[in-house]
């Protein structure tokens, strides 16, 4: 059987001007900072969420999870060991945080998917991967459809974790600690708007403790249509 052919990253006009605006407004919020790297647009918001708020996502995913899944195939059972849930986009206490990501990034709600709580025990882990869809997988037409490729990435630390569970970024030389309260994004796209493979990044296995986070990823177009 022939081996497929992978297509190269495809630049776009639309992409790399949602990346460019949405940067030049992260730059221009002093709360926010540059992490420093050059390989990819990502930034640090210490203190975006109050200590109630973290709690309540907490309690949120605790409820709510299940095990994770992945959009493709992997054969590594050990790939993605962490658990998950969709937390209730219109439910108050969630609304009032997703629509404040948004707003914090520029971006339109309704190109937002909805929010993710996820919960890594001891020795959970989200091996090296890619936020971003990549074109010929079985799943490309259907995402086409439901707002596009994803442009950024808005993950929010929720408690901070004794030892382990960093998001390392190993191409770009870059690893973020869990500490609380702490939004972390980033673009996954590069300055043409095409996907950039030096986003590639990795939920580190928790040593100690457990580690409790939330990502909401942003699509090029409408995700959902606004109630």
């Amino acid at each position: 059987m022939p081996t497929a052919v992978k297509k190269p990253p495809t630049p776009s006009p639309l992409r790399a001007m949602i990346g460019a605006t949405v940067s030049a407004r992260l730059d221009a919020n002093p709360a926010i900072t540059r992490i420093a790297t050059d390989k990819i647009d990502a930034f640090r918001y210490p203190d975006f969420l109050s200590d109630a708020e973290c709690r309540t996502l907490v309690a949120l995913i605790d409820k709510g999870r299940r095990p994770s899944t992945l959009l493709s195939a992997a054969h590594d059972p050990n790939f993605r060991t962490s658990e998950s849930c969709d937390l209730e986009r219109f439910a108050p206490e969630v609304r009032a945080i997703d629509e404040r990501i948004a707003e914090t990034l520029g971006i339109a709600p309704e190109n937002g998917e909805t929010m993710q709580g996820q919960r890594y025990a001891p020795g959970q882990q989200f091996r090296a991967h890619h936020d971003y869809f990549h074109q010929g997988e079985p799943y490309w037409e259907d995402v086409t459809r439901q707002g596009g490729q994803r442009t950024w990435t808005a993950m929010i630390f929720l408690n901070t974790v004794a030892e382990g569970g960093a998001t390392w970024f190993p191409q770009a030389g870059m690893r973020a600690k869990p500490v609380k309260r702490m939004l972390l994004i980033w673009n996954n796209m590069g300055a043409d708007g095409g996907p950039n493979p030096l986003t590639l990044h990795e939920g580190m296995a928790v040593v100690e403790g457990t580690k409790y986070i939330v990502t909401k990823w942003f699509r090029e177009g409408i995700w959902y249509r606004v109630r």
